[in-house]
């Protein structure tokens, strides 16, 4: 499971001893949680939880700039990337590539698997709101089926929006999700975590968990 949007050494430290599998950090400026590529590093200091760099449109440079500021291990791409973008990636490092789709219809999802699907190692499954980018703590409204079959068998699928500790057991039943991939859903105020509702999220979602 991942615990994303973190902004604070406290929160990671927190998050990796309850039990977090990934370390979210939103690196590209301008989101109610952003954090400065500068300040990656120290977020995430005295971890050794996978981390992944959250961006959203970065070129390949920036991509590299924030993932090697970071040390991770997964970069997931929330824009409008491509394949030239992912291929880049590829060359640049080693890191996996997970792929964010905001999904009104499976065949959202279709569409990306197919365009990006031989070129990263997983799908990030979010709900839709209009005009926000990243799911914005909504849900999926999507049958579970519709996405288990959308998304190969090759690809992690990643679920997210709108996760919290009394919904994680459930989602992850319906889903079957390689991930699950929480921020807002265990926030005290935004951008901080509360270490009892993370606790009670890696409870809920880690009976069901392939992760």
């Amino acid at each position: 499971m991942k615990i994303c949007g973190l902004t604070a050494n406290e929160d990671a430290v927190a998050a990796a001893r309850l039990g977090a599998d990934y370390l979210g950090v939103v690196l590209t400026p301008g989101f109610r949680r952003s954090v400065p590529v500068a300040s990656a590093a120290a977020v995430v200091d005295g971890t050794r939880t996978w981390k992944v760099a959250v961006l959203v449109n970065p070129s390949g440079a920036e991509a590299d700039e924030a993932a090697t500021a970071l040390g991770a291990s997964v970069v997931q791409l929330h824009g409008d990337e491509g394949p030239d973008l992912v291929r880049e990636l590829r060359r640049r490092g080693e890191w996996w590539v997970w792929k964010a789709v905001r999904a009104r219809t499976s065949s959202d999802i279709r569409r990306t698997v197919d365009t990006l699907g031989p070129l990263v190692d997983g799908i990030l499954v979010e709900g839709w709101k209009e005009g926000v980018v990243g799911g914005g703590g909504v849900r999926v409204m999507l049958e579970p089926e519709a996405v288990r079959e959308a998304v190969p068998p090759e690809l992690q699928l990643i679920l997210a929006g709108g996760l919290t500790p009394s919904t994680a057991a459930s989602a992850v039943a319906r889903f079957r999700p390689d991930v699950v991939d929480v921020s807002s859903g265990v926030e005290g105020e935004q951008g901080r975590k509360d270490p009892k509702l993370m606790g009670a999220f890696v409870q809920a979602a880690r009976p069901a968990s392939t992760t």
